[in-house]
């Protein structure tokens, strides 16, 4: 019998959903990338929008380390319901992405999947609406 695969990293791809003078819409996708190189799925419904009050061009302001950062977010735990710690909410989080994997026969733990490098991966629409 062959080792479970295990998980070495985590990737957010960023896509754009909708673009406009005053707001930009993003979608993100969190990814299990496994020792073997294969994926796996973890969230695919995510995403959030960037709007601007000013009269400029928000798309001439955005930077790619903003978008990273808040990839990262959006995919990360949610804000906690009230009476519910974060540190609770963060626990549910990990706890159900590392059960998901595992339902998929990959080797998984919620302390382990949360100490990975996450990486960030910019669509070519994406980075074409950065500065810089």
């Amino acid at each position: 019998m062959s080792p479970r695969p295990t998980v070495v990293r985590l990737q957010t791809l960023v896509d754009v959903v909708d673009v406009a003078r005053d707001r930009v819409s993003f979608s993100a996708r969190l990814e299990a990338v496994l020792a073997d190189g294969r994926r796996a799925l973890l969230l695919d419904d995510r995403g959030w929008t960037l709007g601007s009050n000013t009269v400029g061009d928000l798309r001439a302001e955005l930077s790619a380390e903003e978008i990273e950062e808040d990839a990262r977010a959006v995919v990360g735990p949610d804000e906690p319901p009230h009476g519910r710690s974060q540190e609770k909410e963060a626990a549910l989080h990990w706890d159900a992405l590392a059960g998901k994997l595992r339902s998929e026969g990959i080797e998984a733990d919620a302390s382990g999947l949360r100490r990975l490098p996450h990486d960030v991966v910019l669509s070519e629409r994406a980075r074409a609406l950065t500065v810089g």
